[in-house]
């Protein structure tokens, strides 16, 4: 059965916490690197429900998702925090999609992005542990022969 949690989740709650993690230095211009304090609120997205920012020192525009996978996106913050969990977990497109109320390409393409982005920011150092644990693996599951 599936059920949309969306509607559970707070969306103050989850911008705070997008915040926190894809702006640990506090939110910037994209375009000249000025503070959010120099900013003034610009207006609210119809969809997603965003705070659009005008930067006060080179009059760009910019939101909680501009610099990151989600930019471009009408995602709702509680959308964005479900779609990040449910990727971490390894949950199906296709379950995925459903859920969020959202077409199956559209969470295959973030899903990618964000895979893609993980991977370019994975170590290359091998492990300091003489002994590592894994859990299980089908290495070719899903491959096509």
């Amino acid at each position: 059965m599936d059920f949309s949690i969306t509607e559970l989740l707070d969306e103050e709650l989850c911008t705070k916490w997008l915040e926190k993690h894809f702006h640990p230095q506090g939110m910037k211009c994209p375009h000249c690197g000025a503070g959010l304090e120099q900013a003034r609120k610009f207006r609210q997205t119809k969809h997603s429900q965003l705070t659009v920012y005008r930067c006060g020192c080179c009059q760009g525009i910019y939101n909680l998702y501009s610099g990151i996978v989600f930019e471009g996106r009408y995602f709702r913050p509680s959308q964005t925090v479900l779609l990040l969990r449910r990727v971490c977990q390894g949950q199906p497109t296709a379950a995925l999609a459903r859920e969020l109320k959202m077409s199956r390409q559209t969470v295959h393409s973030v899903r990618q992005a964000i895979q893609a982005n993980a991977e370019k920011h994975q170590s290359e150092e091998p492990l300091p542990d003489e002994r590592t644990e894994t859990d299980e693996l089908f290495q070719n599951a899903g491959e096509k022969r």
